[in-house]
């Protein structure tokens, strides 16, 4: 009966493990955060009130990254938001909010979301009248969508600058992953060219003087054999 008791345990644990584990994963797929602002927090097209909201990155067939609101437990849909990834904002290992600069008394609006671990925030399209105030305020570009009345997976996604201009999106954020910088070309020294010995000197010369040499020789070792006998 222990051993019994022994497998049913470990079984347990093994399903609650492999449980979590398939939670982990979900929510990295996507991106499911619970959020809670202590004042009301202004998101494209509305202003939500201070609470927790559940915040997911929704299975869009589009490849557009749309964020879906949920109240804090997930039942109810609170907003539909479209986003692009920006990857000049610094990211953190933990969840962070970052929010544009209000004008006046207006809540605080949301620029972007990051999820831990990502090295990209998912930075909100606001509709093309609002993000051109929160360009001036902020005096930076703010996505936006082309038209107010715009369907979130067709419409196109444009910038606008602090003076009020229409430019393409790609020109002032970066959506895509830096590319990593070449590394400068190594300049090689060139082989040395193979150095050409001078020509040395006849060698007729060489031989006159051998000769010279033997014949004195010879005429020398005569002379003493002449003397010797």
């Amino acid at each position: 009966m222990k051993f019994m008791r022994t497998i049913f345990a470990v079984l347990t644990l093994s399903l609650l493990g492999a449980t979590l584990a398939t939670g982990a994963r979900a929510d990295e797929w996507n991106k499911k955060t619970v959020l809670t602002f202590s004042q009301a927090v202004e998101v494209p097209g509305q202003v939500l009130p201070a609470g927790t909201y559940t915040f997911v990155l929704a299975d869009s067939p589009s490849d557009r990254h749309i964020v879906e609101i949920f109240t804090a437990d997930g039942s109810h849909i609170i907003a539909t938001i479209l986003a692009i990834n920006n990857y000049r904002l610094t990211p953190t290992g933990d969840t962070v909010v970052k929010f544009a600069e209000r004008s006046g008394d207006n809540p605080e609006a949301l620029k972007a979301w990051f999820y831990p671990g990502d090295n990209f925030g998912q930075e909100f399209v606001y509709p093309k009248k609002r993000a051109i105030e929160l360009a001036v305020t902020v005096k930076e570009p703010v996505p936006a969508l082309a038209a107010d009345d715009a369907d979130l997976k067709s419409t196109p996604i444009v910038a606008v600058t602090p003076d009020q201009k229409e430019v393409e999106v790609a020109t002032v954020i970066q959506t895509t992953p830096p590319v990593a910088a070449t590394p400068a070309p190594v300049e090689v020294a060139p082989a040395a060219e193979p150095v050409e010995l001078p020509h040395t000197a006849s060698s007729i010369p060489l031989l006159a003087l051998l000769g010279g040499l033997s014949i004195g020789l010879a005429l020398g070792l005569k002379f003493v054999l002449k003397l010797a006998s």
